[in-house]
């Protein structure tokens, strides 16, 4: 869902405004759409990649800390014993009830190593798919956003008519993607939905306005 929003909000939002500028400063419609396609085609490949690049240094952070959790249950076990009984009694354990823990974690090593991780750092174990099914995502996304505002460019005559059924159906998008994403989120969704729409609304005006007056 994270990357369905990264990719569906830029997707949305850039393409829209890129357009509506060019609305503004062009004559013909046949150059908004092949520069609307080049913008959205560089787009998903460079938010596609974003994407890939953090998933791969989530899963190198990951390694990396779990090699060192591994390290130091054998090479620093006191402290790390301490570790687990601040932990524990952040919870309201007493000492008795955290020694037989102890104990048991003692015994087996790989569950130390993995309740630390998950503990006391907080990191889960990645999927080793996750980068490419990330990239993925948020590149198809990105391009399914992006066709929203530019195909009224590939079926209107004029870049002035154009821009007026790209103007509804972005913002009807932006405010269905905006109360779908309040719902996923658990965020209010009528507000998520409103704020969505107008950013992406702003974003727009000031590139259409800008290109108007350069123009």
């Amino acid at each position: 869902m994270r990357d369905i929003v990264i990719g569906m909000a830029d997707g949305l939002t850039v393409p829209f405004a890129l357009a509506a500028g060019l609305s503004g400063a062009v004559d013909g419609t046949r150059i908004v759409v092949v520069a609307g396609l080049a913008e959205i085609a560089a787009g998903a490949i460079a938010m596609g990649l974003g994407g890939y690049l953090a998933a791969k240094n989530d899963a190198e952070h990951y390694a990396s800390e779990l090699h060192r959790e591994e390290r130091e249950v054998v090479e620093r076990t006191a402290d790390e014993e301490h570790e687990v009984r601040e932990i524990l009694e952040t919870y309201g354990l007493q000492p008795a009830q955290v020694d037989p823990i102890i104990a048991h974690f003692k015994a087996n090593p790989k569950v130390w190593v993995d309740w630390m991780m998950r503990f006391e750092l907080g990191l889960e174990a990645p999927d080793p798919g996750r980068a490419l099914k990330s990239a993925a995502t948020i590149a198809i996304s990105y391009i399914a956003g992006g066709l929203v505002p530019l195909t009224p460019y590939m079926l209107a005559p004029t870049p002035g008519e154009a821009l007026l059924y790209s103007v509804a159906a972005t913002l009807a998008a932006l405010f269905g993607f905006g109360y779908m994403k309040g719902t996923f989120t658990g965020t209010h969704p009528w507000q998520s939905a409103f704020r969505t729409t107008l950013i992406g609304g702003l974003a727009a005006a000031a590139a259409y306005g800008i290109a108007k007056a350069i123009g």
